[in-house]
């Protein structure tokens, strides 16, 4: 077979018989392969590597506290196609509005497996179902989605390293410096209120914890309910657990 026919063979063969001809990596060259990347600040080469690591074919990094927008403001970096992107957004928008802050909290490194909203189609030979893993770096929130092979099972436990992999490589870029809707603006006060009550303290126990009204208790109570976007004390909780501010 000349190079010409074999560039044709090459490119009409389906995405996991490629896949399978390319001697995957080591756990130890992959680390250390991140950890050039890291270090160049080359998050696209380095989300590749995980995405070829655990079987997947594409990748889409994901600002999740931004999701809830319906915008692209939340993509960081992707190699899916972008028509996917754009209408995935709705879809991942109604999912954090459907997600409370406990949930948001068991989710972490997590592996979830997703249909695709209807009339997105994936690219040939590739599963109408995609990976989400989430994962937190400092106090921001991310969510890996992968695209894979039809014929692709992807590991648990691999999908899980591969999380805190995607955490390590995403500390170290530019791009998890980006904004945030909601800056961690609580005041001092409202602080020691959501530490006491996540200690389990009534307002009327912050007030003679703090020798100030039970009324001002609940405002500054209300406050950081509003701030984090929860509902209830328990998510307010759940919220300053998973954010370390407690």
């Amino acid at each position: 077979m000349d190079s010409l026919q074999m560039e044709i063979a090459v490119r009409q063969a389906p995405v996991s018989a490629i896949r399978s001809a390319v001697r995957p990596l080591t756990k130890g060259q992959l680390i250390r392969r991140l950890g050039d990347f890291a270090e160049s600040g080359n998050l696209e080469k380095g989300l590749a590597a995980l995405t070829e690591y655990v079987g997947a074919s594409h990748y889409l990094l994901a600002r999740y506290d931004l999701s809830q927008d319906n915008t692209l403001d939340f993509v960081v970096c992707s190699d899916w196609p972008f028509e996917m992107v754009r209408r995935l957004a709705r879809s991942m928008s109604e999912l954090h509005a459907r997600s409370n802050e406990m949930e948001k909290c068991l989710s972490v490194l997590q592996p979830v497996f997703m249909s695709l909203p209807a009339g997105i189609e994936p690219g040939r030979g590739l599963a109408r179902e995609y990976c989400a893993v989430t994962f937190n770096v400092g106090r921001v929130r991310f969510s890996l989605m992968l695209l894979f092979p039809q014929d692709v099972i992807l590991s648990q436990e691999s999908l899980r390293e591969i999380g805190l992999l995607t955490a390590y490589l995403a500390s170290f870029s530019q791009e998890s410096e980006m904004r945030s809707d909601r800056e961690f603006d609580l005041t001092e006060r409202e602080l020691e209120c959501l530490f006491w009550i996540a200690e389990g303290k009534t307002s009327d126990e912050i007030a003679v914890i703090l020798g100030i009204s039970r009324n001002t208790i609940n405002n500054y109570i209300t406050s950081v309910m509003r701030k984090t976007a929860t509902k209830t004390r328990s998510e307010a909780i759940a919220y300053a657990v998973r954010n370390n501010l407690v």
